[in-house]
């Protein structure tokens, strides 16, 4: 194994290149960044991998640069060049895609950042290597890589429920399960010496997603996760005085109008009661 990703630094140097230069140039971050309304209505589908060399600041290019580079040694090494990057690559689309369908009715929405690339990468190295350690820089303490994945999925579900922070939740769910999709996909054997692994990580997403999907409820709903699916009644705003005025007039007005053209004789039995009741308020 070789000791750093061959992969992993082209693609650190061309975040490195793209985030400067989005730093440095407004209207070029905005040009290439994630937004909704010009990927829906503009048809920029281009932005959907651009903006995922673009970051907010280098904090946030530091910590998903060096997550990178922390599995895609490994992974290089399992897979080769071009398998790499094709899981970063189609990572990045699919969380992407996540974000698109759990945002398309918030135009303004928008995002950047390599998270669910990195989040692909990831995901692919635990579901190679479930029982190994991830630790942190400059943090003395490692956890089982299954675990830290457990936890990724449970945050990132709870934070497209409810969302919280400035965070892509969507985006790092979608990329984590596409490049754990893509990692089965490559090595099947892996399902099943890895089973466990994919029931408490792979199978909980996707029973997410195809809930999201079929009761669009649950990302709109506080702390409604499907129950009675289909039954949920829009809320019922009360009347104010002035439109329940505004309301008695216009029936009133409907009424003495079909007793001018039609005679009183016409009024159905519900009409002459309201006329009457009308009447005694008076």
């Amino acid at each position: 194994m070789t000791e750093n990703s061959v992969v992993g630094i082209i693609l650190l140097i061309l975040n490195l290149l793209v985030t400067f230069k989005g730093l440095q140039d407004r209207q070029y971050f905005e040009k290439y960044k994630f937004k909704i309304d010009p990927i829906l209505r503009n048809k920029e589908y281009g932005r959907m991998f651009s903006s995922g060399f673009l970051h907010v600041g280098w904090l946030h290019f530091g910590f998903n640069m060096l997550a990178l580079l922390s599995f895609a040694t490994y992974l290089e090494w399992v897979f080769g060049y071009f398998i790499l990057a094709g899981i970063y690559f189609g990572s990045k689309l699919g969380g992407s895609l996540l974000a698109l369908y759990v945002h398309r009715n918030h135009g303004d929405y928008s995002a950047v950042g390599a998270s669910g690339a990195v989040s692909g990468v990831i995901f692919s190295g635990i579901i190679l290597d479930p029982t190994g350690s991830i630790g942190f820089a400059f943090i003395p303490l490692e956890f089982p890589a299954w675990l830290m994945g457990l936890i990724f999925v449970a945050v990132s579900i709870w934070g497209i429920k409810s969302p919280w922070g400035n965070i892509g939740h969507d985006a790092h769910l979608g990329g984590a399960l596409t490049g754990a999709l893509i990692t089965m996909a490559l090595k099947p054997h892996l399902v099943i010496e890895n089973w466990w692994v994919i029931l408490i990580l792979v199978v909980p997403t996707l029973l997410f997603l195809i809930l999201i999907i079929r009761n669009p409820k649950v990302l709109l709903v506080e702390n409604y996760w499907g129950e009675n699916i289909g039954t949920i009644k829009p809320l019922k705003r009360k009347k104010t005085k002035s439109q329940a005025q505004k309301s008695k007039e216009e029936k009133l007005n409907q009424i003495l109008a079909k007793i001018q053209n039609r005679g009183k004789e016409s009024l159905s039995p519900s009409e002459k009661k309201w006329l009457e009741d009308f009447r005694k308020n008076l």
